[in-house]
């Protein structure tokens, strides 16, 4: 368990619009420094809760205190934080330099400190001659930074981004997740990002909190999150991950097709339908044989090729065919001579077995 004060301390918050229940019971800490994501589908309660931290839409119950202040029932403007939302929200009308110094302007900062905190945010978003230009005239890369430039201009102890990146192209979106987690590093600002992405999420996060219906499902790296998910909606969602139909057979094994495999797993009755899961990565091919601990015997039934690893469907031929989706290198390809049709052995190492309960 974390023993560090939490900067941002959450109990029991609900959210309720009507008869519908957005946020159910969250409870969460989040430490000084951390970049925290909130990752889930659409309507899993993400943004709600974002917008609960914000005060812009408060809890119906539940408490949130921010460095040991309860800021439960403040407005906005008693918070301390700064927003990026999806559309950005820039003022047409105002210059980039006019934008960043909004927050600063309101604060009856004087003009030169006004001045000199404006030239520093857009040296710090690399964007130091554009200051004269109007929104209309950037690209949506430029406007996302004079967006974060804007949020971080009254030095907030808290930067809050909503779905910052998904109105951005593929290539400018890879390039500003690298350049928003260096930023927030260099300045040590908490920061909680909500994302659907999951991507972004292993990409920038010290710590993903994956959301569903309203509640969390798992709280963890993004390591953490993608090598030991608790169940089975979290390995669906992070990443990919086969779903095979397997039947418990005791002592930490399963049956899988008419073949037994080590799972180290326990708690489950002789019998016991359950759901055995391995991700594609994780499948093994190279130098393995019928006597490989764990070894199935395969036929590559369709081979994709991805550009730097072919995706495979496999099809166990050994009892009940059941179909398992590995992920080969080139190199593995080129070496054992795969194709489709081809017959071979692969084995899923126990340690990477996950089972869950049920088929």
């Amino acid at each position: 368990m974390d023993e560090r004060p939490s900067y941002l301390k959450i109990r029991r918050l609900t959210k309720k619009f009507g008869d519908f229940t957005a946020l159910r019971d969250i409870s969460l800490d989040i430490f000084e420094g951390e970049f925290v994501c909130f990752l889930g589908p659409s309507g899993c309660g993400k943004t709600t809760l974002l917008r609960a931290i914000a005060g812009l839409d408060i809890q119906t119950s539940g408490s949130t205190e921010q460095e040991g202040r309860d800021i439960s029932n403040l407005p906005p403007s008693e918070r301390d934080f700064g927003i990026v939302f999806q559309s950005y929200a820039l003022f047409p009308n105002l210059t980039v330099t006019r934008n960043v110094a909004y927050g600063l302007e309101n604060k009856k900062m004087k003009k030169d400190a006004v001045a000199a905190r404006v030239k520093e945010l857009l040296e710090l978003v690399s964007m130091p001659e554009q200051g004269h230009k109007y929104p209309a005239q950037l690209s949506g890369g430029e406007q996302q930074r004079v967006a974060l430039a804007r949020a971080l201009a009254t030095s907030p102890g808290l930067l809050l981004l909503d779905e910052p990146l998904s109105a951005l192209d593929a290539k400018v979106r890879v390039r500003l997740r690298h350049e928003i987690k260096q930023l927030q590093h260099k300045l040590g600002v908490t920061t909680i990002m909500v994302t659907h992405d999951q991507e972004e999420a292993l990409t920038m996060a010290d710590r993903i909190v994956v959301m569903n219906q309203g509640g969390i499902e798992q709280v963890g790296t993004p390591v953490e999150i993608y090598r030991n998910p608790v169940n089975p909606f979290v390995a669906d969602f992070v990443g990919t991950m086969n779903f095979l139909p397997a039947t418990a057979v005791g002592d930490g094994k399963v049956r899988l097709g008419g073949v037994e495999l080590s799972a180290g797993v326990s708690g489950f009755t002789d019998g016991a339908e359950v759901t055995l899961c391995v991700r594609p990565e994780d499948v093994v091919a190279r130098d393995i044989g019928a006597d490989s601990p764990n070894a199935l015997r395969v036929e590559i039934d369709d081979m994709e090729f991805l550009g730097s690893f072919y995706r495979a469907n496999l099809i166990q031929t050994d009892g009940d065919r059941v179909p398992v989706l590995a992920e080969f290198s080139i190199n593995l390809v080129r070496d054992a001579d795969l194709k489709k049709g081809s017959d071979l052995f692969v084995t899923l190492p126990e340690a990477r077995i996950h089972v869950f309960a049920g088929s």
